[in-house]
């Protein structure tokens, strides 16, 4: 469980930007604490996903998010959202935790 945790903190870190908790005012700092609080629940679920579904066989959790980091959502002149391309191993990840596949209507 301390893997999970420092890697937790570094994905606060790093893919959050929560080097530094300085903020302006107490409520934005409220506000950045609990953002992070709500992305480690979402780690500590996806990792136990990731157990269930043996995921960690093949991937490690780094190398998971890394893989469904680069899926991007883009804005037409329509203002109607678009999901960029999506590669068959990332819609194998969403199918084998049980996540519908996103579609164009992010």
């Amino acid at each position: 469980m301390k893997d999970i945790v420092e890697k937790g903190f570094y994905n606060i870190k790093e893919k959050l930007n929560m080097r530094r908790l300085l903020s302006k005012s107490e409520k934005n700092l409220d506000g950045k604490i609990f953002n992070e609080f709500i992305a480690l629940i979402l780690i500590s679920c996806l990792d136990h996903k990731m157990r269930e579904t043996d995921l960690y066989k093949s991937y490690t959790m780094q190398q998971l998010l890394d893989k469904l980091d680069v899926l991007e959502c883009y804005e037409d002149v329509n203002r109607a959202f678009r999901i960029g391309e999506m590669l068959t191993k990332q819609a194998e990840i969403y199918e084998t935790l049980g996540i519908e596949l996103p579609t164009s209507s992010c």
